[in-house]
């Protein structure tokens, strides 16, 4: 094993936007903070506080946070519901009266505690958002850690994420960054890239064939400006629903072969009553919205694949339009998680209604992959400074971020000294090969 690389702790508190010298960590830190008593709309949620620096255990990395990408489990992080995750770590015995989100983010290796490997000081790398126990009976067997009963995102079911000068991650949740990438585009891509890569590959038989067409819910968004990307790179063509013609114009920027406006139907929701007049013009709404993909397609064809992420608002519209045998494939909820589904649909047309929850490692490395290549676009949209990240969730919410993935700056954030100090000290040092399963090494 590696010994740890220890800095120097020191009492000075360093603004956004700077970085200590190399080898010194502040004992304390500007993060933005969640807290129990103030659950509630994003934009209050969050506030800035300065709190302590969490010392680094054994197989942990302290990173240097330059960028942190936004994502809707901080909005529910935020909200308190449908998960308390501070009252549901107090639970499991945790002393932290407080949340620090962020999910994905870019930044140096700052700190490594005892036994980390393949990681140095003043190397950049991206983050990956869940974790588990290597040492998990089940993990240890060989499954897909993803499935493992440990598994947890950080950021959200885990504390001390990357919306703060200094987060702490597990080693094998440091990835290289692609060179040619901005800290910003670098922190934006990974969650929403791997999730989509998995979404699109990880479930087969059910998965992206040349030609076949897939129905991607919110095109232009995070999840949907990857999966328009992924699909075309996989020679199936992306239809995309969107709400606006400058979406639209965006989506078919990024591969899609065609889209579809959300606004000319009004069937969302749940479903109602059967035998009703409601029930019928519900009906007659799916039916539209399947001529609509094969008006997009030139041929009555079905998608084999739908990617769903809406959830209660669009997941009967989606068990409906797929086509026999193929899969919905979803992985969140944001208008809703209850649905209800004509079981008849999917059972006599043999259609697969699956889960899918981001990414294990060797997807998050095929993503990280297309991108340094050049084959995936991080689809940077807005950047927020560290002060707007709870204003960031908010627009997020309210449904009007801007096209693609989002990101805000944290030691970034000052390009002149900040800048001038990576690209002498860090970008020219490369993350070597890491070593993924470290129990591997502690076996031998």
């Amino acid at each position: 094993m590696s010994s740890p690389q220890r800095s120097r702790r020191t009492d000075n508190l360093f603004n956004i936007g700077e970085l200590p010298p190399l080898g010194v960590v502040p004992k304390q830190m500007h993060a933005s903070v969640i807290r129990g008593d103030r659950y509630g709309p994003p934009d209050t949620a969050f506030q800035t506080e300065v709190v302590d620096v969490p010392p680094v255990p054994p197989g942990y990395v302290l990173v240097a946070v330059m960028a942190a990408g936004i994502n809707y489990n901080n909005v529910w992080a935020a909200l308190g519901r449908p998960l308390d995750v501070i009252g549901m770590r107090a639970k499991r015995g945790g002393t932290d009266d407080f949340h620090i989100g962020g999910s994905e983010g870019s930044g140096i290796v700052w700190e490594t505690g005892e036994g980390v490997q393949g990681l140095s000081v003043g190397q950049a790398v991206v983050l990956s958002g869940c974790r588990w126990d290597e040492h998990a009976e089940d993990v240890r067997l060989g499954n897909d850690p993803m499935l493992s009963s440990t598994q947890e995102v950080w950021g959200y079911e885990l504390n001390w994420g990357s919306f703060a000068q200094f987060t702490l991650v597990a080693d094998y949740q440091c990835h290289p960054k692609p060179p040619q990438l901005t800290w910003e585009e670098a922190a934006c891509f990974l969650l929403s890239g791997a999730t989509a890569y998995r979404q699109l590959t990880g479930w087969p038989p059910n998965t992206v064939r040349p030609g076949d067409p897939v129905l991607i819910w919110g095109g232009s968004g995070g999840l949907g400006s990857m999966a328009c990307q992924l699909v075309n790179q996989m020679g199936g063509r992306a239809v995309a629903v969107v709400s606006s013609q400058e979406k639209a114009e965006y989506c078919l920027g990024l591969g899609a072969v065609g889209t579809i406006d959300r606004r000319k139907f009004d069937h969302w929701g749940r479903t109602p009553d059967p035998d009703t007049a409601e029930h019928r013009s519900w009906s007659n709404g799916l039916k539209e919205f399947g001529r609509a993909i094969w008006d997009v397609l030139g041929e009555r064809r079905s998608p084999s694949l739908v990617f769903e992420h809406p959830g209660s608002d669009t997941m009967a519209t989606s068990v409906f339009v797929c086509a026999p045998g193929g899969m919905i494939v979803v992985c969140g909820a944001t208008s809703g998680y209850h649905i209800d589904v004509d079981l008849r649909i999917l059972w006599m047309r043999q259609k697969r209604l699956q889960g899918s929850h981001f990414a294990n490692l060797a997807e998050c490395r095929n993503v990280i992959a297309l991108t340094s290549q050049g084959l995936l676009d991080p689809c940077l949209g807005h950047v927020y400074d560290f002060d707007q990240i709870g204003a960031a969730h908010q627009n997020m919410q309210d449904g009007i971020q801007s096209a693609g993935n989002l990101a805000a700056l944290v030691g970034a954030k000052t390009p002149g000294l900040g800048q001038e100090f990576i690209t002498r000290t860090y970008q020219a040092r490369p993350v070597s090969t890491l070593i993924v399963n470290r129990t591997q090494v502690d076996n031998q």
